[in-house]
């Protein structure tokens, strides 16, 4: 039996990733924590979050869990969702933080001189709600899952990866940005795929049965 650890950092209720991946893969070991040994022994993680990033950072690492992710995010199939994805990254404008440096790149809030749709009227920010993703390359994680399928967004600012190659799938809101990331055994997406019905629940599964 597998175990997949939805790491609790205090920001955000988990209950709906975790009923989501408990419907996902029935039989494995679903298991909310904020015990840095218990993320150490799972064989996949799960890194969501929500709320600003300097909050973020500062609990996280308050529950000492900054050794333990660094660690997933290096060796097991993970799975970053939302300021989940975000924290990776190196920096972030909100805020003016550090982040956990896993991946080259920034984090951005949406530009206000861009924030007009095709047709001239303006976008609000934060972006919120369903939008189309675009995948950029083939991946296990996109297995089964339409290009240009819409998930649901939630969010404010988003990455700009230094590497294109990082990028696994992009959002048109004002402007084109990017809304999933991929390297090696890390999937992270913007969206959140607990929230995205039908497609969110097909993501949640590819990553049960992924092999990085």
């Amino acid at each position: 039996m597998t175990t997949v650890a939805i790491i609790d950092y205090g920001m955000g209720n988990l209950r709906s990733v975790a009923k989501a991946i408990e419907h996902v893969a029935p039989g494995h070991d679903v298991l909310v924590t904020s015990d840095p040994a218990r993320v150490d022994a799972a064989e996949r993680v799960v890194f969501p979050g929500q709320g600003a990033m300097p909050d973020c950072m500062r609990e996280l690492d308050a529950r000492g869990l900054r050794p333990a992710v660094l660690a997933a995010a290096a060796g097991k199939p993970f799975l970053g969702i939302c300021i989940g994805q975000q924290m990776l990254f190196q920096h972030s404008a909100e805020g003016d933080v550090p982040g956990l440096g896993v991946l080259p790149g920034e984090v951005v809030r949406f530009p206000e001189d861009r924030m007009q749709a095709a047709d001239g009227s303006l976008l609000k920010v934060p972006h919120m709600g369903w939008n189309e993703v675009w995948q950029s390359a083939p991946h296990p994680m996109w297995d089964g899952i339409p290009d240009g399928e819409r998930f649901y967004f939630v969010h404010s600012y988003f990455v700009t990866p230094a590497d294109p190659a990082l990028t696994a799938a992009a959002t048109d809101y004002g402007l084109r940005f990017t809304s999933a990331v991929a390297r090696a055994n890390i999937f992270a997406a913007q969206f959140h795929p607990e929230k995205s019905a039908a497609a969110g629940l097909r993501l949640l599964a590819n990553f049960i049965r992924w092999q990085p």
